[in-house]
C-alpha cells in the first residue's frame, strides 16, 4: 500500500499513512488512531496554523471584494452586511477541516515532531 499525497489525504480527510482510514471523529476532533492501519494520531498537532492561514486568506478575499463593491457601486451598509457575512462564514468554515488535515498530512510526510532541547555541558 502506497502512502497518498498530502493533498489527496487533506481533500478526502483520510489517514496520511494509508489513505483509507478516517482522520476526524467530529468536525475538527481527530480520532485517536487510524481504524485501518493503526497510525497513532496523538503525535500530530496542527495547533492554530490552519485557522491563521484561513483567516489571512479570508480577510484578503472579503475585504478586497467589499472594497471593490464599495468603490464601484456604493451600496448601503445593510447590503454590505447581507453580502459579506455569509461569505465570511463560507470562506472560513468550509476550508477549515481540509486545511487541518493538510497540516497533519504534511507533519506525517516530513516526520515533524515536537522540538526538544539538548542539555549540554557549558565550558
Amino acid at each position: 500500500m502506497t502512502e497518498p499525497s498530502p493533498l489527496k489525504a487533506a481533500i478526502t480527510c483520510r489517514c496520511p499513512a494509508c489513505g483509507e482510514g478516517k482522520l476526524f471523529q467530529g468536525f475538527l476532533t481527530l480520532r485517536p488512531a487510524c481504524d485501518k492501519c493503526g497510525l497513532d494520531y496523538s503525535a500530530f498537532d496542527s495547533g492554530d496554523g490552519p485557522a491563521v492561514f484561513i483567516i489571512l486568506a479570508a480577510g484578503f478575499i472579503v475585504v478586497f471584494a467589499a472594497l471593490i463593491m464599495e468603490v464601484l457601486y456604493q451600496p448601503p451598509f445593510w447590503l454590505h452586511a447581507a453580502l459579506w457575512l455569509p461569505l465570511i462564514l463560507i470562506v472560513t468554515i468550509l476550508p477549515l477541516r481540509p486545511t487541518k488535515a493538510l497540516m497533519i498530512a504534511l507533519q506525517h510526510r516530513h516526520k515533524a515532531a515536537e522540538g526538544k532541547l539538548e542539555m549540554r555541558d557549558r565550558p
